[in-house]
This record gives structure tokens, sequence and C-alpha cells, in this order.
């Protein structure tokens, strides 16, 4: 099957300039690619990953990946769907959250230095390398006389903030001519011809194209983007009560992880398969066409699959087994999420159930741990709770701990210190 095709299949191919162009080139031989990946966090989220499952199965396919870092973008902040200017990262904080980013990209991609790497090993580069060159006149001279400003403002992302009267700042307006020369410099320096990216980049990557074709007459390039991660009723894919799913373990564990996919629902078990595993189509129909209560195996797999990718396998298979042994009344020592609290709350008379929810992050209020534990959703030890006023003492300790469970998604273990 041709990428483009598998592309398609897998729902990570949205838009392309050209397609038939682009697929007679791919038949020619391998072609180099890019993606680039903003440091706005020291850890890329769900939703960042899909692009970077997109360059893996192209590498896969035999062609090229690069992956930007922004250093030198991540400074100015891409506008693209914000209706407020970010916030400036600090040198420090974007040193930081590119050395966060970086280990994912070698969770995905064979990097070039891997040991046994091959000839289309991903090379990873950071803009802010050929940015730091360009004097602001030269970047005026060179690039800047090749944007029309009366096609930008009509781009989605410029045109809402002027209608709604929204500052719009001039670093920020600049930032698709940064894009832009990202692509013309990887196109000279790396033979580059096409640009990757999420499906709200498109009108930052066409720009790319058109900058090339201006300043090398003659020469063709390519941008191909994948869906953002939605829901089937459309909303933000990734997103939890805590804001998004990051897939570094410092913001989002491997157990939480794989709950997380373990807890996605019955609909969206197909297409998560075939956007965040390498399993071949074929076996992903026999995963997402279970039915009933065989679905749950389904997330199961799906669940061991997403954190083997971004954490190894043997951080899968602690999650697995810490998830059966809370929810199958196994040992409590499992690796679960786990809080500290103050011994103090278990001596003597102890703390009632519904304080001890609210002080172990379980439940935000003590009204809305009161009406869990009397709607039957409160447990302790694996044994339900109704009454929010039961005093949990120390003879509910097992080795210091004790396990705490709100519902059938939040849970956590409770270690006396």
């Amino acid at each position: 099957m041709h990428i483009l095709d598998e592309l398609k299949a897998r729902g990570l191919l949205k838009d392309v300039t050209h397609e038939d162009a682009l697929r007679a080139r791919m038949d020619e031989g391998p072609i180099t690619f890019y993606t680039g990946y903003d440091p706005t966090s020291d850890s890329l989220t769900l939703g960042n990953c899909v692009p970077l499952m997109l360059q893996a199965h192209m590498q896969r396919a035999g062609h090229k990946p690069i992956v930007v870092m922004g250093g030198a973008t991540g400074m100015v902040g891409d506008p693209t769907g914000k209706d407020t200017t970010r916030t400036a990262l600090t040198q420090e904080q974007l040193a930081a959250n590119l050395a966060g980013q970086r280990p994912v990209y070698g969770r995905v991609l064979e990097l070039e230095g891997d040991e046994g790497a091959g000839p289309n090993a991903a090379v990873v580069v950071d803009n802010a390398s050929w940015f730091a060159g360009i004097g602001y006149l030269q970047f005026l001279r060179d690039v800047g006389r090749h944007f029309s400003v009366n096609e930008m403002i009509t781009a989605d992302t410029y045109a809402r903030r002027l209608k709604n009267n929204q500052h719009l700042s001039f670093i920020e307006f600049n930032y698709r001519c940064l894009q832009a020369y990202d692509f013309l410099h990887l196109f000279k320096e790396h033979g580059c011809e096409l640009q990757c990216g999420g499906s709200d980049q498109w009108g930052n990557c066409v720009a790319g194209t058109e900058l090339i074709r201006k300043d090398q007459p003659g020469n063709r390039a390519w941008v191909l983007t994948c869906p953002l991660l939605l829901t089937a009723d459309g909303k933000k894919m990734g997103k939890t009560e805590r804001g998004a799913v990051f897939v570094g373990a410092h913001k989002t564990s491997p157990y939480d992880l794989y709950q997380y996919f373990v807890n996605v629902p019955d609909t969206e078990v197909g297409k998560l398969f075939k956007t965040f595993t390498f399993l071949s189509l074929d076996e992903i129909a026999q995963w997402e066409n279970k039915e009933g209560a065989a679905i749950n195996e389904s997330k199961r797999k799906l669940a061991w699959e997403v954190t083997a990718l971004f954490h190894g396998e043997a951080e899968a298979d602690k999650a697995r087994d810490a998830a059966k042994a809370l929810f199958a009344g196994g040992n409590t020592q499992a690796e679960v999420p786990t809080v500290e609290l103050p011994a103090a709350l278990f001596e003597g008379d102890g703390t009632p159930l519904y304080k001890l929810l609210v002080e172990a992050g379980l439940q935000g209020s003590g009204k809305q741990a009161k009406t869990l534990a009397k709607q039957g959703g409160a447990y302790l030890n694996d044994e339900r709770q109704s009454d929010p006023f039961r005093k949990v003492t120390a003879e509910d300790l097992n080795d210091g701990a004790l396990l705490l469970r709100a519902g059938k998604k939040k849970y956590c273990r409770v270690l006396a210190s």
C-alpha cells in the first residue's frame, strides 16, 4: 500500500498540496520531510503526537524525517487559533522545554546516532541555529519582500483578530514568515521537499512552499497535514478535567496514561488504534470490531500499546498490572498514583471519609465527596462506603497505606507519612 493511502486509511491525512504530483515524486524514491514542534511546554501532548506518528509511518515507508524544535519560533509564539498574545518564554524556559520534549522523538522515531540507525534516520534540529545568524535587515530584504501584507491579513489567524478588534502584535504577524523560512532553509540545506503538520498549520505551511517557489524558481515543494485530535462530537481529545494529556512521565504518569486510554469512549477505540499504534490495519480491525463487554479488552490492548510506545514495555506492564490490582482487589502496593498525607490524619478518631477524598485530590469539595459516597461511588480499600462521615483511622492502613477510589476513574494510594 502506498504511504499516502496508508495515512488516509489511518485517518492521518487531511489535506495535501498537489497530491498526484507528490505521489509521483514519492514513487521516484525517498523524500525528505519535516515537522516543527513549538516548545510551549516541557512535554508533548497527545495532540502534538499525531503529526509525530505521521512522521513515524512515513519513516517506516522509507522516507527521511526532520524534527524541527522551535528554539527561535518559540520566542515569538504561534498565534494560530489564539485570541490573545502568548506569554513570552525566557531563554531558560525555552531550554527546559526543548530538553523535556526531545526524549519523546526518540521513542517514536529512529534517530541519527541510534545503534543500527538506517540511512533514513531522523535528524533533530533547532531553528535557533539558523535564525541566530540572520540580521533583521537581511531577513527583511531576503525573506520579507516575498510576503504580501494584503494576502496575510486575509488569513483566518490574523483576520479574526482584526475583525474582533483584538490585539495583534507585530511580532506575531511575523510568525508566518519565520515558519516559511524554516522550510526554505531546510529545502536548501537538507533537500527537504515536504512539510507535515496539524491541519491548523495549513496556511503557515503553504506559505513555505510559496517562499520556496519565489526564492528557488523551478523547484517544487509540498505540504501534507493531519487532522486535529477530536472526538466524534467534535470536541478536542486529549483533555481531562486537569487539562491536556501530556506524554512525558513527569507530567502524566505511565499509569495515568494507561488509564486515560482504558477509559476512552467505545466509539473512539478504532481511531485511536490507527492513530497511536503501529499495529496493522487488519489487526486493528479485529480489535475495533469487538462488541459489548469485549470492547474493554480492546481498550486494555490500546492502553498497553500506547503506554509502551511512549514509556516502554516494562512501564506498560506495570501500569496494566497496577490496574488489575486496583480493580480486582489485589495488592495495594501496586504502582498506582500515590498521595502522601500526614499520619496525624489517621491518629485517634481519624478523619471523615469525605474529607480524606478531598485531601487526596479525588474530589473538589466536601459537598461533592458527601454526594459521591451517598450515591455509592466512594471506596476504601476496595470496599464501597456509603457513609461520608465514616472515620478513617490507623486501623484502615495496610503497611502505612490505604486505597481510595472515587467512582470508576479516580483512584489513588494514600501513604501516611
